[in-house]
């Protein structure tokens, strides 16, 4: 099969160790069957990181791969791919994010990069169109990830420049550490610690040449008309971003409030995106040829926080404030800046911290365990002063920067207050408010996601279509959410926008073709199942299976204790019945092991041989 667009064809592979820098061909088969993007980082990690790599050693590799899509003068096509053995859990990570260095990854001439091998010393690495460059960042240690930032565009020049960095949480090895793409994230999972195992301080990429476009004049078209469609579909994205959600999201009892002990959080009127809007709103920011611009910059204008700034989001200001106990936006802002700077992904640090709160209310820690801090729900310094101990790995701090399994393992008696699937903390939403979200945390490719684990928001909360409390049908429902991520996240495409040119559990339109030359959108959900089940190999291989699908004790043995979902709770036994319906559905196994029909039905086990 050929294209006319969207592909350049190939992979740059750079070798830290050897300092040694090659391009290989991508076989067009391989596009064919998975897409590009996260289908395309899937089959090379599948290849190259067997399961007895752990996620800190040289052995290790950081799959950077674009989709078709990624660059091309469409909807907010900025979007590109990680692959790794995750620090967080233990097993195959993949994550998406925005920013610029996919689309100027794709101009420099590569649909790819992977990064191997460990440097001897800190190190960063330029791109310029077909050119390497490494860089010394010995004087750059202790850097924030912002700040780095500054200094790799600087160390190019200036210019449209795409960068990515790490923090001091990520040299330091903290399993929360995340990846600063341009001011976006590569935030679950740890891919930061990584890039610190691998000494590398950050990379960043100038491309001048253009990405071949099959057909520019209906491309044109498709554009000018999403951009229509997208100022009226978008327009509370516009204005509110995705913190618009947390009012609702409280207000049907599904907000997780101090480490998820209930799911009701009475302070909601001072953190929602109302509040966002009227007093701390700064600026909008788009991601790459975005006509949305969602993204929120949110400034502290006076208080103990006045000149605290950071990008808001539902997830960070869910997990750092209800989750944590904080009323106080400032505070929130004042600690997502921290996580920023330091380098850790602000869901799972807001998890982490939350659990920490618990555990000191509880006895179960003490000062001494938190450097003085009294680390008690509501109180915004001892908010801020945990996130610091975790990226500074003290005290408690150092445990914490290990991750849940982490915590799990030196204090398996903590297991009633410590949330996480497959060692991945859960998103801003309680499954006993709505099932079908526990459906998605369980069979999630990489743990507690909303995102990869197919976000039931919509269906189960706004739609009508769905009783959020029934088990039946959550199964179907969830596997059609998750190969219509999975394909998208393998295109390149904002999700935010992937409505205004057809891309559902029913993909129409001609986008498709009009940007590669090739009609794939018959096919676009077949390949989305089929990134599915492959990736469920690699876990399998990785050694999950039925046992590892299962929700945290919260979930499943307490029952709400108050607000709008007083009383509810999802016993094993109900979560059963959905998880049995999704392995049917997905043709796997009793264990959650695609069978070997399934396999050849989806030609994975043509990829897998």
């Amino acid at each position: 099969m050929s294209y006319t667009g969207g592909y350049l064809g190939k992979l740059l592979r750079v070798d830290l160790t050897t300092r040694s820098v090659r391009t290989e061909a991508i076989d067009p088969r391989l596009v064919s069957l998975l897409l590009g993007g996260r289908g395309l980082a899937a089959k090379y990690y599948y290849d190259e990181i067997p399961a007895s790599v752990g996620a800190l050693e040289e052995a290790n590799k950081l799959f950077f791969f674009t989709g078709p899509l990624t660059g091309l003068p469409l909807p907010s096509t900025t979007k590109f791919q990680l692959a790794t053995r995750s620090p967080e859990t233990r097993r195959y990570l993949c994550s998406n994010c925005g920013g610029d260095f996919g689309p100027r990854l794709k101009m420099a001439g590569f649909d790819a990069l992977i990064v191997e091998g460990q440097a001897a010393d800190w190190t960063y690495l330029t791109i310029t169109d077909g050119k390497v460059a490494f860089g010394d960042a010995g004087p750059w240690r202790g850097y924030s990830s912002t700040r780095t930032l500054e200094e790799l565009k600087a160390a190019m020049g200036g210019g449209k420049i795409g960068a990515l960095s790490i923090g001091p949480a990520g040299e330091r090895l903290v399993r929360l550490s995340y990846i600063n793409v341009d001011s976006r994230a590569f935030g679950r999972g740890g891919p930061g610690a990584v890039m610190g195992s691998k000494k590398l301080k950050g990379i960043a990429v100038r491309g001048t040449g253009k990405i071949p476009l099959a057909d520019p004049v209906r491309a044109a078209e498709i554009q000018k008309a999403a951009v229509a469609d997208l100022k009226v579909s978008r327009a509370n994205h516009t204005k509110f971003g995705t913190p618009q959600y947390l009012e609702v999201i409280n207000e049907l009892g599904c907000m997780p409030t101090r480490n998820f002990q209930t799911a009701y959080f009475e302070g909601m009127s001072k953190i929602d995106a109302h509040a966002m809007y009227e007093h701390y709103l700064e600026k909008n920011y788009a991601c790459y040829h975005c006509s949305v611009a969602c993204g929120k910059t949110c400034v502290v204008r006076e208080g103990p926080y006045a000149g605290a700034r950071a990008r808001t989001e539902f997830e960070t200001i869910g997990l750092l404030g209800p989750n944590c106990g904080i009323d106080d936006f400032g505070a929130i802002i004042k600690a997502n800046q921290l996580c920023d700077e330091l380098g850790l992904d602000t869901i799972s640090a807001g998890c982490a911290v939350g659990l920490a709160m618990e555990l000191f209310e509880r006895g179960l820690i003490t000062t001494a365990d938190t450097a003085g801090i009294e680390a008690r729900f509501g109180r915004p310094e001892a908010l801020h002063g945990l996130i610091e101990l975790i990226a500074a790995r003290q005290g408690i701090g150092d445990l914490l920067a290990e991750g849940m399994s982490g915590v799990r393992e030196a204090h398996p008696e903590w297991s009633p207050y410590i949330l996480d699937v497959k060692g991945m903390p859960p998103a801003a939403y309680d499954p006993r408010g709505f099932h079908g979200n526990g459906l998605t945390y369980g069979t999630s490719t990489r743990g507690a996601c909303h995102n990869v684990g197919g976000w039931t928001i919509r269906a189960e909360l706004q739609s009508g279509k769905y009783d959020r409390f029934a088990l039946q049908g959550k199964g179907p429902l969830v596997k059609g959410l998750q190969d219509n991520r999975a394909y998208v996240d393998s295109l390149g495409m904002c999700t935010v926008v992937r409505g205004a040119v057809g891309f559902s559990d029913d993909p129409k339109g001609d986008i498709m073709k009009a940007a590669t030359g090739y009609d794939f959108m018959p096919e676009l959900m077949g390949i989305g199942e089929r990134i599915y089940s492959l990736e469920r190999v690699i876990l399998n291989r990785e050694g999950v299976r039925r046992k590892d699908d299962l929700l945290p004790e919260r979930f499943t043995k307490e029952k709400l204790p108050d607000g709008p979902t007083k009383g509810r709770i999802l016993t094993p036994q109900m979560y059963d019945v959905m998880l049995d319906e999704y392995y049917q559905v997905r043709g796997w196994d009793d264990q959650g092991v695609p069978t070997g029909e399934t396999l050849r039905r989806l030609r994975v086990q043509e990829l897998i041989a």
